[in-house]
């Protein structure tokens, strides 16, 4: 099975010259933890997430309203081909320790791709906890 038959294609995007005060709003009215930071046309530059906002901004005490998304999102992206096998896409969150992954087709984003929507394939629940396995335990505990 592909990516492209288990991803979500309904992607909420922020460009990164918009404020993380912006960012945080997106996140909160999808209900989501991380959005992809794309340009116009498209093309994957970055990930933000809840606690980039939090880390990166709030905790220096940063105007949220003046801080561009460039600034405080993570840039080292890991992210997959739509054609990509499953079982691959799940290595690979088990590899970079991350719970979703950017999806791209000719070089833009078309989806993103969770260690949930591969945990609801029958076919790949081993891949999926052994992936969960890997990600959490090097997971530190507070």
């Amino acid at each position: 099975m592909k990516v492209k038959d288990v991803m979500s294609t309904n992607v909420v995007c922020v460009e990164p010259d918009e404020s993380a005060a912006v960012a945080a709003r997106l996140l909160s009215r999808f209900n989501v933890g991380a959005l992809p930071v794309c340009t116009k046309d498209g093309r994957l530059r970055g990930m933000v997430t809840d606690r980039d906002i939090v880390l990166r901004c709030v905790a220096a005490d940063d105007d949220a309203q003046s801080v561009k998304v460039s600034e405080i999102m993570t840039r080292r992206i890991y992210s997959v081909d739509a054609q990509e096998s499953v079982q691959n896409a799940s290595a690979l969150m088990a590899q970079r320790q991350v719970r979703r992954l950017p999806v791209e087709e000719d070089g833009k984003l078309v989806g993103m791709v969770s260690l949930g929507d591969v945990a609801k394939l029958h076919d790949y629940t081993t891949e999926a906890a052994e992936a969960l396995g890997e990600i959490s335990k090097n997971t530190k505990k507070l």
